[in-house]
């Protein structure tokens, strides 16, 4: 009988795998209002429109090519380590999960961002914290169900938190149709600080674009990996770069002004195209936003641990599954994690986050061209291009990251007084990224000989 009333999937489908792609990298709208307010309209939409294509899209096809060949748990934690060893496939699990403790404790902060606009008293310290802390408690439950019920689970909240955007549009779009306000294009949010704001709006415009790898250290529980894996990094991107660049049409069209536009202000411009219901409807949607980004997550950065198990270079205990499938040691092990970490100011450390994901980022397009080299019969279905093209995929997100390393070099990670006021992010992201080998030298390696792994795997 429960088998009957039991609705979840077994497999996550290529629309479920969409859906929590789409989590993982964007959620919609939510977190991108700086790109706005520090450069304006016309640099706003275009730095979204030309980062899909020289950061978004060479990603796209690195990980499409290697989530097709080498479906296996652990995504691209098991990709670096087959085609550059375990060493550089610990650094690639330690840059990402370090950057996991920046990134992670953001969507807490944007689902009480905008739960304090129902409420303001509702989000008063130390409330803020319970109700983030409540999001990670949350979420592990849900993740406890499983990949596939995370991922049915996400087309729904896409489907909810995007409902109000498409309102938003039509009146931005009709408003600028009847009323046609003026548009000011080419003026900067804040013309005294253009230089400034240019450089915030980029890095916040690579933030919202990052994470596209996430998605396969799920291969176990994704239907027809080799397939889907494709299809659902190319859809996702297509709907995320249209759910960013229609809004801000819509807004400038709207003749709204981008001036002090930052994260939450959603609700401010729905205000004002379609008064408070639709205000509401947004503040909900950013509600929703918080949660899924933080679920979805949770389900890709977990497999990590059980992954890094399975070779000797962790415990054997973070192995466990429930009757799910599910790693439910290093579901909760994780989430405490983040949950010591959430009273942290990290949301002005997206640089950081930057930082770790894009040296990690690196060591996969370099895996990629070491696979061409080193495995050239490996059965591929789908494929970047030619060697040449391989190659050449790696400058335009090389680049990229290599602009946030020189971004970051005056950003200090705390206030005037106190005690980090001259510690510059690039310095505090460098530190930990070169922790990696000397707790893989001293942890992980002699852990894996200790559990009897081959010569061949560990020293690698």
């Amino acid at each position: 009988m429960r088998a009957i009333f039991d609705f979840a999937p077994r497999k996550l489908l290529l629309l479920p795998l969409i859906a929590a792609t789409f989590f993982m990298v964007s959620g919609g709208p939510y977190g991108m209002e700086d790109v706005l307010g520090g450069a304006g309209y016309a640099w706003a939409i275009a730095i979204l429109l030309v980062l899909p294509l020289v950061w978004s899209l060479p990603t796209a096809l690195m990980i499409g090519e290697l989530a097709a060949a080498i479906p296996d748990e652990g995504g691209f934690y098991i990709w670096v380590r087959r085609g550059l060893g375990s060493f550089w496939g610990y650094q690639e699990s330690w840059l990402s999960l370090s950057a996991s403790i920046f990134d992670m404790a953001l969507y807490p902060s944007i689902f009480v961002l905008y739960l304090g606009r129902f409420s303001s008293p509702l989000t008063t310290p130390p409330r803020d914290y319970l109700w983030s802390l409540a999001v990670v408690v949350l979420c592990c439950a849900w993740n406890l169900r499983g990949a596939p019920r995370v991922g049915a689970d996400s087309v729904w909240m896409s489907a909810l938190l995007l409902a109000p955007f498409v309102v938003f549009v039509f009146l931005g779009f009709w408003r600028g149709l009847t009323l046609h306000p003026a548009i000011e294009w080419g003026r900067p949010a804040h013309p005294s600080d253009a230089d400034g704001g240019l450089s915030t709006a980029i890095l916040v415009g690579l933030w919202n674009y990052m994470g596209w790898d996430n998605a396969s250290t799920v291969a176990r529980d994704v239907d027809h990996p080799q397939r889907n894996y494709p299809r659902a990094i190319i859809g996702a991107a297509i709907i995320t770069t249209i759910t960013y660049v229609l809004p801000l049409a819509a807004m400038a069209l709207g003749g709204l002004s981008p001036d002090g536009f930052t994260t939450g202000s959603w609700a401010v411009a729905a205000g004002q195209l379609g008064g408070t219901p639709l205000s509401i409807a947004v503040v909900a949607g950013g509600v929703v936003c918080g949660v899924g980004m933080f679920n979805a997550l949770m389900m890709s950065y977990t497999r990590l641990p059980i992954a890094m198990a399975a070779d000797g270079m962790l415990p054997r205990i973070f192995e466990r599954r429930n009757r799910r499938g599910v790693p439910w040691v290093s579901v909760l092990f994780c989430g405490l994690g983040w949950a010591l970490a959430l009273s942290l100011p990290f949301e002005r450390l997206i640089s950081i986050d930057l930082i770790l994901y894009g040296t990690s980022l690196i060591l996969e397009f370099l895996t990629l061209i070491a696979l061409r080299v080193r495995e050239p019969q490996l059965l591929r279905p789908f494929r970047a291009g030619n060697f040449v093209f391989v190659c050449l995929l790696a400058i335009g997100p090389s680049v990229l990251i290599a602009y946030a390393l020189y971004a970051s070099r005056s950003e200090k990670l705390g206030d005037p007084g106190t005690a980090l006021a001259n510690v510059s992010s690039l310095l505090f992201a460098s530190g930990i990224a070169l922790l990696g080998p000397p707790l893989y030298w001293f942890t992980a390696l002699p852990l894996a000989r200790r559990r009897g792994r081959s010569a061949a795997s560990v020293a690698s």
